[in-house]
């Protein structure tokens, strides 16, 4: 009785999982993303005190996202999903190897950029190649808003 219940749960949760709106998953990530890059950018520009502890920290939680961000890219990114609330471009449909490599080096800069000792100039070389990274994925892959 016990594992038929659990294979009922399992089945809903996979179920549910397979109804969820990608758009609103891949904006909540990218919304996160874009809150620890923002704690991260006040550093480099002297707004906040370096904390080694602090940037590493923000770093990891960066990682983590950039990490759940590459192992559901194809899920994030269905066919259909470029209409609706997005700012997705068609180019990303288009061109879905050209995404997933820059994709790929932003994850490998922003491990390497974790892995980094905490020096505060390594830090702001590292996270300038991640800002480096956003933009030449917001200028190729993203609709400019208004």
């Amino acid at each position: 009785m016990r594992k038929l219940i659990l294979a009922i749960s399992m089945l809903a949760f996979a179920g549910s999982a397979a109804f969820a709106d990608p758009i609103q998953e891949r904006q909540a990530i990218m919304k996160e993303r874009g809150k620890i890059a923002g704690q991260l950018s006040k550093v480099v520009k002297g707004e906040t005190p370096y904390d080694a502890a602090a940037v590493l920290a923000a770093l990891k939680a960066l990682e983590a996202n950039a990490e759940k961000f590459h192992a559901n890219v194809d899920t994030l990114f269905p066919a259909g999903s470029d209409t609706g609330d997005t700012t997705a471009a068609p180019k990303i449909w288009d061109d879905m190897a050209g995404f997933k490599a820059v994709e790929e080096k932003y994850l490998a800069d922003v491990k390497a950029a974790a892995a980094a000792a905490p020096d505060v100039d390594a830090f702001k070389a590292g996270f300038n190649t991640i800002g480096g990274d956003c933009g030449t994925c917001h200028k190729t892959y993203r609709i400019k808003k208004g």
